[in-house]
């Protein structure tokens, strides 16, 4: 068995964790300063463990192991939110920096290696996961500003690195839960089942202005009043249709004219629900259908509804589910199966590579915070974990 240093793995991170440092967290969006530094300083550490790190146009850096035509794909994100914490998406590339060292020390030049990826703009500062897209050949076209930004970032016309099935045989990615299920059930491990799909709408609800002042309650056709009541509605019937995974967030509500002395002409409303099923999907856009259907009309306000966005929930190769519980049990750790409700790049592999995730418990399920922590012995942990099954999948191609 090759074991990986954990010192190694939390020096990696703490070092990460000083490019765009502020306070406790940090601040990396895709293209800052901060997220190009981390990434020329994470692509030095690949050439010293002995991996050819190239970075390509769009900031994918990939650090593939001379000799080997198949390999063993591990990779994350270090890009980060504009007020995030100090470990999302770089434990997974701390953990991949590690195992691949420890691979090419024990089976230099072999025929399989151990291949590790740093996706760009995962966060989605200009397009959720859009390395990872790249990466899969499926981003149709550079979203508006990214261009521009990334003309005056050095990063120059490299070809896109693209995922070559012929050599990354399967893809693993750690990272932290950023949710309560593992501490509140006191387990170090958590195998990723699946990810969330997800829905996004627009609702929209047309009133008419008036003075403030002077139009009774009872003669308006107030937008912001119906929007309020539909949110509270929202509430209520999605938790009937839903299933008992499904999470809803009503993220975002815009009020026009948008002055305190006159009554709201045009209110709208973001949200968004997820859960893996896709059957529980369709039935919270069909009660969020019923519930437009419902409002329309009432108090004189029409109400609209438009599709925003959807992405379709992903399974995780269960063979690569397997070797993940099966090293967390030869560690002796406990480990539990659940879904992710967030989005990560697995979500994007999984449709074209076998796929896994392992998670570590997240302090107080807390993420995209600088207070978000995890455990000194549940990172040195995953990482054993990350590593037994890695090297299981890496000796089996």
């Amino acid at each position: 068995m090759l074991n990986v240093n954990g010192d190694a793995v939390l020096t990696t991170l703490r070092t990460l964790a000083g490019f765009g440092a502020v306070g406790s967290g940090v601040c990396r969006p895709a293209l800052s300063p901060a997220d190009l530094a981390a990434r020329r300083w994470l692509a030095g550490e690949m050439e010293k463990i002995g991996l050819r790190a190239t970075i390509d146009a769009v900031g994918n850096l990939y650090g593939a192991a001379p000799g080997a035509d198949r390999s063993v794909l591990i990779g994350s994100h270090s890009d980060s939110v504009p007020t995030g914490g100090w470990l999302d998406g770089t434990l997974g590339l701390a953990y991949g920096l590690e195992i691949a060292r420890a691979w090419m020390e024990a089976h230099p030049g072999a025929p399989v290696g151990i291949d590790l990826i740093d996706f760009s703009d995962e966060e989605g500062r200009f397009l959720s996961c859009l390395g990872s897209r790249s990466f899969c050949g499926d981003l149709p076209g550079l979203p508006a500003g990214f261009a521009e930004d990334a003309a005056t970032t050095g990063l120059g016309s490299a070809p896109p690195i693209r995922l070559d099935p012929q050599r990354h045989r399967a893809f693993f990615e750690a990272h932290i839960e950023q949710g309560p299920r593992l501490e509140a059930a006191g387990l170090p491990i958590g195998v990723v089942t699946g990810i969330f799909g997800m829905r996004r709408y627009a609702v929209r609800f047309d009133g008419r202005a008036d003075h403030a002042g002077t139009t009774p309650i009872a003669l308006r056709r107030d937008a912001a009043r119906l929007l309020y009541r539909f949110a509270d509605a929202c509430h209520h019937r999605f938790r009937q249709a839903g299933s008992t995974d499904s999470v809803w967030n009503l993220g975002k509500v815009s009020l026009q004219p948008g002055a305190v002395n006159v009554v709201v002409e045009r209110g709208e409303l973001l949200l968004e629900f997820r859960d893996l099923d896709p059957v529980a999907l369709d039935s919270l856009s069909a009660a969020l259908a019923m519930l437009v259907d419902e409002f329309d009309g009432q108090e004189g306000v029409r109400v609209s509804l438009e599709e925003a966005g959807r992405l379709a929930p992903v399974s995780l190769d269960a063979t690569l589910q397997g070797l993940v519980a099966d090293a967390a049990d030869a560690r002796g750790a406990g480990s539990m199966p659940l879904p992710s409700g967030a989005i990560h790049d697995a979500m994007v592999l999984a449709r074209s590579v076998p796929t896994a995730m392992l998670f570590v418990p997240s302090i107080g399920g807390r993420s995209h915070t600088p207070v978000e922590d995890t455990r000194a012995d549940d990172i040195v942990l995953g990482a054993h974990v990350l590593a037994q099954a890695v090297f299981t999948c890496a000796e089996s191609l």
